[in-house]
């Protein structure tokens, strides 16, 4: 149950990370001198994504002892280097890439707010006792028909016990959209003490609901995190589009008993 689905990471997606940023944030500061480090100078730009503009000093006062003693010019360091350049050139075709035809229309949005009704319309938020199992799946099957003679997690509790499997007990409050969403329609259906078993790649995710409270969204309250998660989807589906294109047009030939 602590999966968070990709629609509240869409959500979360625009908010800060918490932190002062040494980034300019006016139009035309990307080339203003910051600092200068042994002669070199830090622009604005050179701070993008960093914390502070003090551990960027910090990185080039490292990076000019690294270049003083030859490590650019060690084996393993100038492999690491390259493997980098490559993933970041690669990481920007892709985005580039995906990002030609990643809008959403207001008719997609409307669909989707329909066809999810559990999220939005008729969302709710769930405080759940939950044990999370690790076991196999011989064992999930006896514990899905105990599941369905008990009344309580104690007992379920107790039951896994005396076969020695390994779980952890939590109590969440959660709302529907950090919940994965292939356990929304069940959720929904369930009624105070009820207990669901789902399964998980570990094992399974034994839940009981304690409380359900109705917190709705409307179609305008939802826009946004819908067009931000149909895009992030898009953006997914061009990108491996992309990818698949490319070896369907390329010439790759496997050396010996390389496994493909």
């Amino acid at each position: 149950m602590r999966r968070t689905c990709l629609l509240a990471a869409c959500a979360l997606a625009g908010l800060g990370a918490g932190c002062e940023r040494a980034t300019a944030s006016k139009p035309g500061t990307a080339g203003v001198v910051m600092a200068r480090v042994n002669g070199v100078e830090i622009s604005a730009r050179d701070t993008a994504g960093m914390p502070s503009l003090d551990k960027i000093i910090e990185r080039e006062l490292l990076v000019q002892k690294a270049l003083a003693v030859g490590l650019d010019r060690d084996p393993a360091v100038a492999q690491a280097l390259d493997d980098t350049r490559r993933e970041r050139l690669a990481q920007a075709y892709l985005e580039r890439a995906a990002a030609q035809g990643a809008g959403s229309s207001p008719e997609e949005v409307r669909r989707f707010y329909a066809d999810n009704p559990a999220l939005f319309g008729e969302r709710r938020i769930y405080r759940l006792s939950e044990l999370a199992v690790s076991a196999p799946a011989e064992l999930i099957d006896g514990l899905r028909a105990e599941a369905a003679r008990v009344r309580e997690l104690d007992g379920l509790a107790a039951w896994l016990r005396s076969r020695k499997a390994r779980f952890s007990a939590a109590n969440l409050t959660q709302p529907a959209e950090q919940l994965p969403l292939s356990q929304l329609p069940q959720l929904a259906r369930m009624k105070k003490g009820d207990i669901a078993v789902f399964a998980t790649p570990l094992g399974a995710s034994v839940v009981q609901l304690v409380h359900a409270e109705r917190a709705p969204l409307s179609a305008q309250q939802a826009a946004p995190v819908i067009e931000k998660f149909l895009a992030a989807r898009k953006r997914m589906e061009l990108a491996a589009a992309e990818v698949r294109r490319l070896r369907e047009s390329a010439r790759i030939e496997y050396a010996g008993d390389v496994k493909r």
